[in-house]
């Protein structure tokens, strides 16, 4: 059972990270930190296994509560929950000491989900280097094929429609996703389309 501690700075976004996790085994909540001021030595009352760190209202002090946790409790895995996904917003989280970045977009059972994953480390998702001078086509691992039925999924097509849509059979687009799930280390559509949008390959040619 891991333990999760919560730090939020108000107990209305606790109580809903709560109830997402509610239905879910393998998580024991043991405790609900504000982390609208420093941390300090009250982080070392609830040792956790996993942290999860609301965004908050002011960003930079969620940014701040990430750097406290991974100098107060290194051994902690640390996550960051937002609803901001651009570049910088995940630089800095990453930056801060932030393990995994949850868009708060993800359906609440979903959220449970990807914190099992998360802390079972059977999800690592390298934080995006627009400065490399690479574009996302570039970094990414799909075929031009996969590429464009991944895009398509991301728009939300069934399989049927993406065979009509490319005169191919359903047959071949199931192959071509199976490969493309391999390929991203995803499990389903839901997480493809999603690392998809992360990664900003709607877009790319």
């Amino acid at each position: 059972m891991k333990r999760l501690m919560i730090v939020a700075d108000n107990s209305f976004a606790a109580q809903s990270i709560r109830l997402a996790l509610r239905q879910t085994s393998g998580f024991q909540v043991i405790g609900f930190i504000d982390g609208s001021v420093p941390i300090g030595p009250r982080i070392a009352e609830l040792p956790a296994d996993v942290v999860l760190v609301d965004d908050m209202q002011e960003p930079d002090r969620a940014i701040a509560r990430l750097e406290e946790i991974s100098t107060l409790l290194p051994e902690a895995k640390r996550i960051f929950l937002t609803i901001r996904m651009d570049d910088d917003t995940l630089n800095s989280a990453f930056e801060a000491g932030a393990e995994a970045v949850v868009s708060k977009a993800v359906h609440p059972v979903s959220l449970a989900t990807l914190l099992r994953e998360i802390s079972r480390d059977a999800v690592i998702h390298a934080p995006r280097r627009t400065s490399a001078g690479k574009s996302a086509r570039n970094l990414c691992p799909l075929t031009d094929r996969e590429l464009e039925i991944l895009q398509l999924v991301a728009r939300g097509y069934t399989n049927g429609k993406i065979a009509r849509e490319l005169w191919v059979t359903e047959q071949t687009v199931k192959f071509h996703l199976s490969n493309t799930y391999r390929k991203l280390g995803v499990a389903n559509r839901t997480e493809a389309s999603r690392y998809a949008h992360v990664n900003d390959l709607l877009a790319a040619a």
